[in-house]
């Protein structure tokens, strides 16, 4: 029997400098940058990645085409149906010294929702190494996202933190909801 093959796009949203970029570049190079680069409207990275599924026999390998999105509110608008289209996930992040960001996070989340509908979101508040200048505590977090049916993790990009366990709970994620589409 063959591996079963998906794509998969995945898009990361969020308010501007709440690690995005990290966290691509931790999980697809496992590399962090001191340096904080604007992303100019979107950058796609790729990666291999096979996933478990108790339903299915072999892994299933998925590539997954991961989005990372400029986070500029009047860009969202402007270019929502064009990034977020074809979207199978989404990790909606923000960042642990700015509850704004926590907060921001409604507007992310409806507006992929507008252009491609229900799909798995997970909740990710980056920057755990700057805990000390927290603005929001984990039950805020929680409650975040039982509002969206939806899991939560607590990343560092810059010490590598949960970064894997996000993007691999997403990728079952994503494929759970593909394979019961189809």
């Amino acid at each position: 029997m063959a591996t079963k093959r998906l794509k998969s796009k995945v898009c990361l949203v969020g308010e501007k400098a709440v690690g995005k970029t990290s966290l691509v570049r931790r999980y697809v190079m496992n590399m962090f940058d001191e340096q904080y680069i604007t992303t100019i409207g979107t950058r796609v990275s790729k990666k291999e990645v096979h996933v478990s599924m108790p339903d299915v026999p072999r892994p299933v390998q998925v590539d997954m085409m991961i989005w990372d999105i400029m986070g500029e509110k009047g860009f969202r608008e402007l270019l929502k149906d064009a990034y977020f289209y074809g979207a199978n996930g989404i990790l909606a992040v923000a960042d642990l010294t700015r509850r704004r960001t926590l907060d921001d996070l409604d507007d992310w989340i409806d507006g992929v929702e507008q252009v491609v509908g229900k799909v798995p979101i997970l909740i990710v508040v980056n920057k755990t190494d700057l805990s000390s200048n927290s603005q929001f505590q984990e039950r805020d977090v929680a409650q975040f996202a039982k509002a969206y049916g939806s899991e939560f993790f607590l990343t560092s990009a810059k010490k590598g933190i949960q970064v894997e366990a996000t993007f691999a709970r997403l990728a079952a994620l994503v494929v759970e909801h593909q394979l019961h589409e189809t």
